[in-house]
């Protein structure tokens, strides 16, 4: 097959030498809802085609690589004094699979434990491209379920307005359960 990027010959969707150029990740950091940190890995912007696979079978292959090249490689060097579940907002399978899940999946560690179906949106209203108002006014209604861990990572695919992380953290917080911090892998604000 060609790389997505390069198009030369690949045994990936995206080969070596690209992700290496264009896959390496960076920190990035804001702060929401009571002062809770968002880490993302990359400027939306960057990677914004490639984050638009994810309502595609190709999204699947995609979403896995850049999980492997900045979920994956946080895990493998994150310390903490205890075990902390992992959860991914919203983790339904659409498409076929959920790229929530993949992000969380690479998680896996001596330390985080990535836990599936605990955060689901009752409202399925998609987001995508609409405005903050439109988003407080269709909140996801979340449910949870408890997780094995007291201390929770929570998981996305992208922060733009905070809306959708906030109200994670809002329902979860309802459980005496405590969100360190939120993983993504791309901030629409990042500059």
């Amino acid at each position: 097959m060609k790389c997505m990027l390069c198009e030369s010959i690949s045994f990936s969707h995206i080969c070596n030498s690209c992700q290496e150029i264009f896959l390496t990740p960076s920190i990035y950091r804001r702060k929401i809802l009571n002062n809770i940190e968002v880490i993302s890995f990359y400027k939306y912007r960057d990677i914004k085609d490639l984050l638009h696979t994810k309502h595609t079978d190709l999204g699947y292959y995609i979403y896995y690589i850049l999980a492997k090249n900045s979920f994956k490689k946080f895990a493998s060097s994150f310390c903490w004094q205890e075990k902390i579940s992992a959860i991914a907002i919203d983790d339904n399978a659409k498409s076929g699979y959920s790229h929530t899940a993949i992000l969380n999946k690479q998680l896996n560690s001596k330390i985080i434990k990535p836990e599936f179906a605990k955060l689901r949106a009752k409202n399925s209203i998609p987001y995508s491209g609409k405005s903050k108002e439109f988003r407080m006014m269709n909140p996801r209604d979340f449910s949870f379920k408890p997780t094995r861990y007291k201390e929770i990572i929570l998981v996305d695919d992208i922060i733009t307005t905070g809306s959708t992380l906030s109200q994670a953290i809002t329902t979860i917080s309802r459980y005496n359960s405590a969100p360190l911090f939120c993983l993504t892998l791309a901030d629409a604000s990042a500059k």
